[in-house]
Parts: C-alpha cells; sequence; structure tokens
C-alpha cells in the first residue's frame, strides 16, 4: 500500500461521507452528519435535505448533487437546482454532465449546461463525468467542457454506474482541474491508492470507515 503523508484530520478532510440512495430519509442523512462530525469528514447528500442539514450540523462542511444520477435535467432545472441548494445552505455542489450529450459530440452543449449551473451560484462545483460510460477521448472532452465553464473539480462517478472511480480514470482528468475519486472506494487503503493517484477528495459512503483504517484513528 502506499503510504499517505497526512495527517488523521487533514485525511479526514479529503472525505466526502456520503449517503445518496433513492431510499434515504432524514434519519440517515442525520446518521451521516453524526459520523462526519465524529471523524471529521465532509458530507454529501441529496439536495431535499440541505437545509435541515445545515440548520442541523450549520459546522459541517454540507456537498449536494445537481441533476443527480442521469445529468438529464433540463439546463435551466439544474440551474433553480443549484440555486436552491445554496440558498437552502450547501458549501459545494457535485453536477453530473449530461452522457448524451457528450457521446452525441455536443459539446458545445455540455459546456453550457455546466456553465449555467457554476454561474447560478458563488459554490465550488464538481463536475461528475460518469467515467464508466465514457471512452477515455469522451472523458477528455468532459474535462475540457468542465475547464472552459469554470468548474471547480471534476469527479469520477455518481456511484450508479457499473464501475466507479479508477486509478487511470484519476490521473486522467487531474490533467485537467483536481479530481475527486468516487465510487467503489471503500476503504482506507482504496482512499490512499486514489489520493496517490491524484485525487484530492474522495467520495464514499464508507466514509467513516475509511476515517477509521488511518494509522492514526483511536476508537
Amino acid at each position: 500500500m502506499t503510504d499517505d503523508h497526512r495527517s488523521l484530520a487533514e485525511f479526514a478532510a479529503t472525505i466526502d461521507h456520503t449517503v445518496l440512495g433513492p431510499e434515504t430519509t432524514l434519519a440517515d442523512v442525520h446518521v451521516l452528519l453524526d459520523e462526519a462530525a465524529a471523524h471529521g469528514t465532509n458530507a454529501c447528500l441529496p439536495p431535499c435535505y440541505v437545509a435541515e442539514a445545515a440548520e442541523y450540523a450549520p459546522e459541517t462542511t454540507l456537498a449536494t448533487v445537481i441533476g443527480f444520477p442521469h445529468g438529464q435535467h433540463a439546463t435551466a432545472a439544474k440551474a433553480a437546482e443549484a440555486e436552491r441548494a445554496h440558498a437552502d445552505g450547501a458549501d459545494e455542489l457535485d453536477v453530473v454532465v449530461n452522457v448524451g450529450r457528450l457521446q452525441a459530440g455536443e459539446q458545445a452543449a455540455v459546456q453550457a449546461d455546466l456553465a449555467a449551473v457554476v454561474d447560478a451560484t458563488p459554490l465550488p462545483v464538481k463536475v461528475i463525468v460518469e467515467t464508466a460510460l465514457l471512452s477515455d477521448d469522451q472523458k477528455r472532452t468532459a474535462a475540457e467542457a468542465a475547464v472552459a465553464a469554470d468548474a471547480d473539480y471534476l469527479k469520477t462517478s455518481t456511484g450508479f454506474a457499473d464501475a466507479g472511480a479508477t486509478v487511470p480514470d484519476v490521473e486522467l482528468l487531474a490533467e485537467y482541474l483536481p479530481v475527486k475519486a468516487s465510487g467503489g472506494v471503500g476503504s482506507y487503503e482504496a482512499a490512499v491508492e486514489m489520493l496517490a493517484a491524484g485525487a484530492e477528495r474522495i467520495g464514499a459512503s464508507s466514509g467513516a470507515e475509511i476515517v477509521r483504517g488511518h494509522p492514526d484513528f483511536e476508537e
């Protein structure tokens, strides 16, 4: 395993502890936020719970998703969703790229779609590329569109495709913007591997477990 130089606190701050399943309840979100606070991670949760999460855990960095999970919402709907999330107290936005338009070669439309979300709020925006569905050339096209739209991060996956983050995909995307490796990262060792490949953030439903794997963690 590749060693990671980060302290426990520094490592935990790279983790977006996540709950985004279709059956997520407010009680699930409270558990997520309690674990995030206890382990020093960020939290990523559905947009419908952002306002309640911001009230429940005002000290926790909250990310939420836009156009999730397929990315094919109308552009105006994505922008409105971003505005609502900002008003509700989100700190960061993770927006899904429109894979259909990307695969059809409609790069200008993809860029405009992402730019509308970026321009809707002052919040940092991570673009979810959904790498499992794309060729390397399409991943590069998505990354170029994200850069042109002035996004802040590239994110590998929603977690709902057939595969998630891989080292080659993290390395490819890191050529363009900071990367959030998400999808299938379930252990401290896997997270360290992604960070070593160039990721700066990790998205995982097992975020608390990942932090507990750090050598300095004590129960």
